[in-house]
């Protein structure tokens, strides 16, 4: 899909990837690009769109409840001190994506920023949002790019930091997804939505 925003089921206009299921819809309107902050809620991000890798973000988003349950609400502290048995039962939960890069990822990167001040990785994913007033406004799906510099920077900075299973693209969704961009087209009704 290349176009510009769509009628929603209520008749105001949004991004068209919004509307293909209600979780969709839900997500669009209620979430995505809506600042996110906070280690324990940052880390989440990063460990679901880690996950999603290669996959669509649908069947994260359908399986994200059970990702909390598995992952003890992605307490930072909590995954830090998971076990080979906890791998090897989260290998097993049909719950989640059964990926072990990605869940030994997930665990490592706990591990990292268990070591961390409070409050530094969400001062550090913050530091690399761009400018808004520097961004052009997407008209359609085609206007948004998979990548940025600051995405790009911001992948380096996490894997110079030790951080696993973040690339460019990875921390761009990321970015998308926690607010620190604002990708809504431009006439779609999340568009500047911040709280």
């Amino acid at each position: 899909m290349t176009g510009g925003a769509l009628p929603g089921p209520d008749g105001a206009p949004r991004c068209p990837w919004g509307l293909s299921s209600e979780d969709y819809l839900a997500y669009h309107d209620e979430e995505w690009g809506r600042p996110v902050h906070g280690d324990d809620a940052l880390f989440e991000r990063l460990c679901l769109e880690a996950f999603q890798s290669g996959l669509s973000w649908i069947t994260i988003l359908r399986r994200r409840e059970g990702f909390r349950t598995a992952f003890d609400g992605f307490k930072i502290a909590s995954v830090a001190a998971f076990t080979d048995a906890d791998e090897e039962r989260l290998l097993a939960d049909a719950g989640i994506i059964r990926n072990r890069a990605k869940i030994e990822a997930a665990v490592a990167n706990a591990r990292v920023l268990a070591d961390w001040p409070a409050g530094e990785l969400d001062a550090l994913i913050w530091s690399y949002a761009p400018d808004a007033a520097q961004r052009p406004v997407p008209r359609t799906l085609a206007d948004v790019a998979p990548v940025s510099d600051e995405s790009t920077a911001l992948a380096k900075s996490l894997k110079k930091r030790g951080l696993r299973f973040i690339g460019p693209t990875t921390a761009y969704a990321l970015m998308q997804a926690c607010g620190l961009v604002d990708d809504h087209l431009a006439d779609c009704v999340a568009r500047g939505r911040r709280g």
